[in-house]
């Protein structure tokens, strides 16, 4: 076992995990699935189904959240979304609760992987503006617990200013200032929604050229949307984003704070292995994006 809160997960210990608790799939195969997460280790068990383990303490309370409340939510979208069968207990020297899901297929979005990116973008928006108008009676608000996705955005002001300040004359500080200051000055005015809180290519799949499917609702909590427009930013192109807007319902205030969820992820949390290009890219985008609505 690791020295810090990491713990070593592998097909060892998911079998051992398996075996002790559910017995009645000891004999599936178990291999790891070719981008299994950060938040998570998984793995397929079978054909049909995959386990998940939380990485580290710190992404362990999703399991119960995500098997208390995904039932509730799937009947009501538009697209599948993954289905908890079983959850396991600590064990086998694993601290924490884990879960087996029913295996969903397809891809990773990617641009090679789709064939109409707008029409890709205009599904995103039916199921988010789906998810946004489910009951959200006793869901989790935004905390510690999802990295305060669906919260202010005031709670990483600091941290985002001081990544700013860091670039000097690299680029567009100015531009980038505004941005924030634009998406500290609204908040949600509305009733909490609930909120994905990663919409990322890695949590979209692709099937036959189509969206097929939204994964990993580990971040999952209810209050303002705006987070989960970041992929607007980080993956559309003009044509595209401007297609995802349209077939959302959200004030010209919301996407501002979502570009700054975009900017602040970009500075600050980015995914691991994104390059310093991918991120300029990204901040470019969202740069030119708010002088086009500024003027």
């Amino acid at each position: 076992m690791a020295t810090t809160d990491k713990i070593h997960i592998d097909v060892t210990l998911v079998r051992r995990l398996i075996a002790a608790q559910f017995p009645q799939w000891t004999h599936l195969p178990v291999k790891p699935v070719e981008f299994g997460g950060w938040d998570n280790r998984t793995f397929h068990l079978g054909e049909h189904m995959t386990v998940r383990l939380p990485s580290a303490a710190i992404y362990s309370p999703q399991v119960e959240k995500e098997h208390r409340w995904l039932p509730k939510l799937a009947p009501h979208l538009p697209l599948p979304i993954p289905i908890p069968l079983a959850m396991g207990k600590p064990a086998e020297g694993y601290p924490w609760h884990w879960s087996v899901y029913q295996w969903l297929a397809g891809e990773s979005a990617s641009i090679e992987h789709i064939t109409n990116l707008r029409q890709f973008a205009i599904a995103l928006a039916e199921f988010l503006a789906a998810l946004q108008q489910i009951d959200t009676a006793g869901g989790p608000p935004a905390g510690p617990q999802n990295f305060y996705r669906g919260g202010r955005l005031a709670i990483y002001d600091a941290e985002t200013r001081q990544a700013i300040a860091k670039l000097g004359n690299e680029t567009d500080t100015e531009t980038m200032i505004e941005v924030w200051n634009a998406a500290l000055a609204s908040t949600w005015q509305g009733t909490p929604v609930w909120v994905h809180g990663d919409v990322a290519v890695g949590n979209l799949l692709v099937d036959k050229g189509q969206l097929s499917a939204v994964i990993d609702f580990g971040q999952l909590g209810i209050g303002d949307p705006a987070c989960d427009l970041a992929i607007a930013w980080t993956f559309f192109n003009a044509e595209s984003r401007k297609a995802f807007r349209a077939a959302l319902p959200l004030d010209s205030a919301t996407w501002a704070r979502g570009r700054g969820w975009t900017l602040w992820k970009a500075l600050c949390a980015p995914l691991p292995g994104t390059s310093r290009r991918e991120v300029d890219k990204i901040i470019n985008e969202v740069l030119a994006d708010h002088k086009r609505e500024r003027y």
